[in-house]
C-alpha cells in the first residue's frame, strides 16, 4: 500500500506517493521524474546517487523514502540557476575537465557542494575525503580534485561581490 510522503524538492514543494519499500533514488526517478540521479551500485558504493538531504550528502539508493517527509531535498537538477545557468560548481567540473562519461558527475556534484557548504576552502586532502565515497571510472581523480578547487575559488569570488 503506497503511502503519500511530503518535502522541499529543489526548492520546491511536493509530494508523492511511495511503496513503504522504496529507497529515495526510486521516489525521486520513478515517481518525480528527476532523473539527474544516477543509480550505479544500488548497494551505497559508488556515489552517482548521492543528493543532499536537509544540506547532508547522503546515497539515495539507501536511503528510504519515507525518511524524507517534511526535509529538504536537493538532487543536480535543483543547482541549475535561472535559464539553466550552470551552478559554478557544475561549470568548474566542465572547464576542469572533472567529467568524462558523466554517469557519477551529478554524485560528485553534489558531494562536492555539502563539501563546500561547510568548508569553503578546502585543502586537497579534505577533498580527497570528502569524495571518498564517490567513484569515478573515467578521470583518475586528479582532474575531479581540480574541478573541485576551481569551484571553490568560484565561489569565494561570488561570495565577495
Amino acid at each position: 500500500m503506497k503511502q503519500e510522503i511530503s518535502f522541499v524538492l529543489n526548492g520546491t514543494a511536493v509530494s508523492a506517493l511511495v511503496s513503504p519499500h522504496w529507497r529515495l533514488i526510486d521516489a525521486l526517478r520513478d515517481s518525480l521524474g528527476h532523473t539527474g540521479t544516477k543509480e550505479g551500485c544500488g548497494e551505497g558504493e559508488c556515489g552517482a546517487c548521492t543528493v543532499l538531504v536537509d544540506g547532508r550528502s547522503v546515497n539515495s539508493c539507501l536511503y528510504p523514502a519515507l525518511e524524507v517527509e517534511g526535509r529538504e531535498v536537493t538532487t543536480i537538477e535543483g543547482l541549475l540557476g535561472p535559464d539553466n545557468r550552470l551552478h559554478p560548481i557544475q561549470r568548474a567540473f566542465v572547464e576542469a575537465g572533472g567529467i568524462q562519461c558523466g554517469f557519477c558527475t551529478p554524485g560528485m556534484i553534489m558531494s562536492t557542494k555539502a563539501l563546500l557548504d561547510r568548508n569553503p576552502d578546502p585543502t586537497d586532502g579534505e577533498i580527497r575525503e570528502a569524495l571518498l565515497g564517490n567513484l569515478c571510472r573515467c578521470t583518475g581523480y586528479v582532474q575531479i580534485v581540480d574541478s573541485v578547487k576551481r569551484a571553490a575559488a568560484a565561489l569565494r569570488e561570488v561570495d565577495h561581490d
